[in-house]
């Protein structure tokens, strides 16, 4: 897929310095920048994947057992 973006002139600066010290084209380092920045959660957002998200169907009413479900998760047995 080809994307065309206009960068500000110091970033593209930057990133010409960069593709020089690594020796990797500017298509190449904006496909790795951004690979990392998708891959990585957001400063302050949620990691979905973490164990403690999510739904527990196995415990009945979650709400009501809170304290006793995450006493048993940090200590192993859930």
């Amino acid at each position: 897929m080809t994307l065309t973006v206009r960068l500000p002139e110091r970033v593209e600066q930057y990133l010409a310095e960069y593709c020089v010290a690594h020796g990797v084209t500017k298509s190449e380092a904006v496909k790795r920048a951004l690979e990392q920045l998708l891959q990585t959660p957001a400063k302050g957002k949620a990691d979905l994947n973490h164990p403690f998200i999510g739904c527990d169907t196995t415990s009945g009413d979650v709400a009501r057992h809170t304290k006793r479900l995450l006493r048993e998760r940090f200590r192993g047995k859930g």
